[in-house]
């Protein structure tokens, strides 16, 4: 009877390696028992016992593209905090070799980081010259301020369910406006307001509209930039941020939703009057 066979020596052997399923795969698929197992809780959602196992031997292949693919989503979100907080400016080249290294991510990873950001419309691909970050014009502010007068006006009304904590959020967001303006830091006074409105949103208690409201305000982060002088630009926000945080803590949200409505219309028209004027 054959012994067990001996893994193979040199280069093919190394690439052999490089594919081989790590134990809890070998487990699953040398393991008659616990892949049927497996099987048959795939088939109540009614796919038959070979598609399971075609589909489970099919991911595991896969599961070097998924490794990948979660590193190049966290990397995304890692460049995407940098723009949310100002670190990122418009028209600034990203450099492949520098943040690969930094990061210690694969060139592949970080072209794919690059891909889902330029899909959120915050980096562009420029043929032969590579890849920088986005500068938007007024035709995104109009979409941009479409999208949060839908999500954080309704989410605002979600203020007498949500907690203390998702409260207390609003009110340490002017906070920190406030000591930003005493300090004369306005572009920590723009970080703040970025803060604010995340607050807002995080009142309506959903994941999914947080990450899209990150989103939203990132592309719009870099509109203040192309804004220029951040003092010019937040300091008429501050008062107005302050006017519908006491509206909600004193319950009044009619006069928080209308507060907030003015808010929009007076930042979308500075913003496009700014770009369009560029």
């Amino acid at each position: 009877m054959r012994g067990p066979r001996k893994p193979r020596s040199g280069p093919a052997g190394r690439r052999h390696a490089a594919h081989l399923p790590t134990r809890s795969t070998e487990l699953l698929f040398n393991n008659p028992s616990i892949l049927r197992l497996t099987c048959r809780a795939l088939d109540s959602g009614r796919m038959t016992s070979v598609e399971a196992e075609d589909w489970l031997r099919a991911l595991a292949k896969d599961r070097g593209d998924i490794d990948r693919s979660s590193t190049a989503e966290r990397v995304a979100d890692k460049l995407r905090t940098n723009v949310l907080d100002g670190d990122i400016k418009p028209g600034r080249q990203l450099n492949e070799k520098a943040l690969g290294d930094v990061l210690r991510v694969s060139r592949n990873t970080l072209r794919e980081a690059f891909r889902l950001l330029t899909h959120e419309r915050l980096l562009v691909h420029e043929y032969s010259k590579g890849v920088f970050v986005r500068k938007p014009d007024w035709h995104d502010i109009v979409d941009l301020y479409a999208a949060r007068r839908v999500i954080e006006i309704g989410a605002l009304r979600r203020w007498p369910a949500a907690d203390d904590q998702r409260r207390r959020a609003v009110g340490d967001a002017v906070d920190l406006g406030l000591a930003g303006a005493e300090q004369k830091d306005w572009t920590s006074v723009g970080t703040a307001n970025i803060r604010f409105h995340q607050a807002i949103t995080a009142l309506a208690g959903s994941a999914r509209l947080d990450e899209e409201v990150k989103r939203l305000l990132a592309e719009l982060r870099l509109a203040f930039h192309v804004m220029g002088d951040p003092r010019g630009f937040h300091q008429d926000y501050l008062p107005l941020n302050q006017q519908i945080s006491a509206h909600l803590r004193g319950g009044d949200l009619d006069s928080a939703e209308a507060a907030l409505a003015d808010y929009f219309d007076r930042a979308e028209e500075h913003l496009v009057t700014g770009l369009r004027g560029q």
